[in-house]
């Protein structure tokens, strides 16, 4: 019930109003009514009058409408009264809804107007205001409320899928999984409480739900992966408390079953039997042993024994696939034992008793065939040492030992395969002897392979050899000493340098110190810890002294700081070393300056000797220039052609006889023929020239060619050049170039010459 007030003008000054809430009865709503009354009173204070009147107020149940209710017509919910006597009276109502939803008219009746929906909204906040036939505000803000009454007209929904898992064995009430569905209608009624029930069509043998909660639970203890390892139940969830006139939803939930180690692994065999060769590899697999669990793999976990007498040769380990490798630990022997006989056990740590604990093979016989297979040679130990003294020749160092493993028994043959080795073996008995002397000083160890192999097969096995060489007192002294040198000033008894020394030798050694020769101006003093100081044991010493010292007479300052030196005689001398490193040098470079020598004249006699062959490496260059005439002497070299007219060499014939040369056979014709100049004996004389160039494999190819079409306005024979000559023959005559002088004289030997025998044809 609400209480509306309505606050009036006026000082202290209250009266009660009553309003009463009619509920027409075809409403079908209750009807409240509500009256109270206050009374008034004047208070008169000195000479001004209080006023009180009566306070009005509204005063309003709550009005219900029902949802989803039809309106085609709008229906009536309640009216607005006031205890006002007023005979024209005006309501106005603002607000939710207010003049759409709902409406109100002249009497104060409150009208919907159309069917409302609790779940899109399930109240409405609205205010009243009375008004007379003026107009005027007779009663102010009454506020009420609407409330839309749910119906069921929602059915529950489940808002996703739901899965659950449980492991096996597990106890009576473990949780499995929650489910809830939603209703959309008023969850304080009975239309939006749900309850929840399995249902016929899923599998109700292992799993329970609560009603209210929804938790689905196991009912049983004794779930087992391996019989079933999924079940499937329905879920149904149903509002109005259960009752049959609920709407209902139903949702399938999957229960995996996980898996847990119940059950014992097993050999899928009670007896194993194979056959290995004895030259197995360590450490490998020689077979597994495959195990048959129902468990899942990552709960199959075996563990394996074998009888101690077998462990020391044969192990089992667990490979990926949870099975067990029977690995060799030691090397077979064919000849020692050829079989072997043992059994394997497997066990497992179990949470619970184990499903197939009267079924399973625990146990099973292994038995291993040894095949014998031709190995090689087997060593008496894995590595030899031997002590060998140095700079003598040992004939028995030791003795390298091989046999051959199998029933054969075949020899064996030793040798060492380092060739610069100064170590030798005997190839039958493998007794080790020096070559040469060693010297621990430049090598204190020798380390080398033996390879022994059998006779036939030719298997072989390998070795490693250490030879050490033993020290022997064979090596002199090295004497280390400081800067020595006396000053003019030095007394008797002043210690010039001290001495030190060493040896290459490995055993400690004890020196004493003495002076090579007598000396009356020096002496030595031996401390006995391999050092010695030298001294001064008379002076005195001078620079100027015309006699040699062999040590250093300088000019000191204090503290014996020289400032000036005169060298003693000192003895040179150079070791075999140096010695050979320098003669090296030499042969080297002797070589090579002879290298060189040979070389230029190799160069040269290949340049005379291609002057003296008659060869001729013509330039030949063609342009079209005009020549000279006869004062042109630079655009060629008549040489050339008188060489070339004496020489045959330039027609080479397979017959090796004397021919004429070309030149010479390109004569012009006697005179009693008197035959026309051929155009192309001189075209014909460069082609050939041109093709023993190409095909001269030893010759250079730099030659080129001078073509003058026309010898120039300053002979007067005009162009002496045949090659613009017509090929049917001339009738010039060239006797009269011998008339020319000695210049023309080859051109004359070269046209002058008579007889037929000599013109070839080409």
């Amino acid at each position: 019930m609400a209480w509306l007030q309505l606050l009036t003008t006026g000082l202290m000054a209250m009266m009660a109003l009553s309003v009463s809430l009619s509920i027409s009865e075809d409403s079908g709503l209750l009807v409240v009514d509500a009256e109270k009354q206050r009374s008034a009173e004047i208070v008169r204070k000195e000479s001004n009058p209080i006023l009180f009147r009566k306070k009005r107020e509204w005063i309003w149940n709550s009005l219900y409408v029902e949802e989803e209710k039809p309106a085609p017509i709008p229906y009536k919910i309640g009216q607005l009264k006031s205890n006002q006597d007023v005979s024209v009276k005006k309501f106005k109502i603002e607000g939710e809804g207010a003049n759409t939803i709902f409406t109100v008219d002249q009497k104060g009746d409150l009208f919907v107007t159309k069917s409302l929906d609790r779940e899109e909204k399930s109240s409405y906040h609205l205010t009243a205001r009375m008004y007379d036939g003026n107009n005027k505000l007779i009663e102010d803000s009454g506020e009420f409320i609407v409330h839309v009454t749910d119906i069921n007209d929602n059915i529950p929904v489940f808002p996703r899928t739901y899965n659950g898992s449980i492991m096996e064995r597990s106890m009576i009430g473990t949780k499995v999984v929650e489910v809830r569905a939603t209703d959309a209608d008023d969850p304080t009624t009975a239309n939006g409480d749900l309850m929840y029930t399995l249902t016929q069509d899923g599998d109700l043998s292992a799993f329970q739900i609560n009603s209210i909660t929804g938790v689905i639970s196991c009912k049983i203890s004794t779930l087992d992966r391996e019989t079933k390892s999924q079940y499937v139940v329905v879920v149904k969830a149903q509002d109005m408390r259960g009752m049959l006139s609920g709407s209902t939803a139903t949702t399938s939930v999957t229960i995996t079953i996980t898996d847990t180690n119940d059950n014992i692994a097993s050999f899928t065999r009670r007896t194993y039997e194979l056959q290995v060769p004895e030259n197995h590899k360590l450490n490998e697999k020689i077979i597994t042993l495959e195990l048959e669990d129902r468990d899942q793999i990552q709960n199959k976990q075996p563990i394996f024994s074998i009888p101690n007498e077998n462990k020391q040769m044969f192990d089992v380990v667990l490979n990926p696939n949870k099975d067990g490798d029977i690995m060799l630990k030691q090397a077979l022997d064919y000849e020692t034992t050829n079989s072997y006989t043992f059994t394997v056990q497997v066990g497992e740590k179990l949470s619970f008793p184990a499903d197939n604990g009267a079924s399973a093979v625990t146990t099973a016989q292994v038995i291993i065939k040894v095949l014998d297979v031709d190995e090689p040679p087997v060593f008496s130990q894995s590595i030899y040492s031997f002590n060998v003294v140095e700079e003598r020749l040992v004939k028995n160092i030791g003795t390298v030992t091989a046999r051959d493993p199998d029933e054969a028994n075949k020899i064996i043959r030793y040798s060492i395969l380092d060739k610069d080795c100064p170590i030798t073996i005997n190839p039958l008995t493998g007794q080790l002897s020096t070559l040469r002397t060693l010297d621990r000083e430049l090598e204190a160890t020798h380390m080398f392979q033996v390879k022994a192999q059998e006779e036939q097969s030719g298997l072989e096995s390998y070795v490693k050899v250490n030879i050490i060489v033993q020290d022997v007192n064979d090596n002199k002294p090295d004497l280390a000493v400081d800067e020595i040198f006396v000053c003019e000033n030095d007394k008797a008894g002043t210690v010039i340098g001290t001495l030190r020394a060493t040896d290459k030798d490995d055993q400690p050694a004890s020196f004493s110190f003495s002076l090579a020769s007598p000396s009356f101006n020096f002496s030595i003093k031996d401390y006995g810890n391999n050092t010695a100081d030298v001294s001064v044991k008379q002076g005195t010493f001078r620079m100027d002294d015309p006699g040699d010292y062999s040590l250093d007479v300088c000019q000191c300052e204090a503290r014996r700081i020289p400032t000036h030196c005169k060298a003693g005689a000192q003895r040179m001398g150079v070791s075999v070393h140096a010695l050979i490193a320098i003669l090296l040098c030499i042969l080297t470079i002797l070589v090579i300056v002879i290298l060189f020598v040979m070389r230029k004249r190799y160069q040269k006699d290949s340049l005379a000797s291609m002057k003296n062959s008659g060869e001729i490496h013509e330039q030949l260059v063609t342009y079209d220039e005009e020549g000279g005439g006869e004062m042109d002497t630079n655009g060629y070299d008549v040489s050339i052609l008188t060489s070339a007219r004496h020489d045959g060499s330039l027609l080479r014939h397979p017959d090796h006889h004397p021919h004429p040369s070309l030149y010479a056979m390109v004569q012009k014709p006697p005179h009693h023929t008197q035959p026309t100049a051929c155009k192309g004996d001189m075209a014909a004389m460069i082609e050939v020239k041109k093709d023993e160039a190409d095909h001269d494999r030893d010759g250079i190819p730099y030659d080129t060619l001078h073509i003058y079409g026309y010898e120039g306005p300053e002979s007067l024979a005009g162009s002496l050049s045949s090659l613009q000559s017509s090929s049917t023959g001339s009738n010039l005559d060239y006797d009269f170039l011998n008339d020319w002088g000695p210049r023309f004289k080859s051109l004359a030997e070269l046209y002058g010459v008579d007889g037929p025998d000599y013109y070839h044809q080409y």
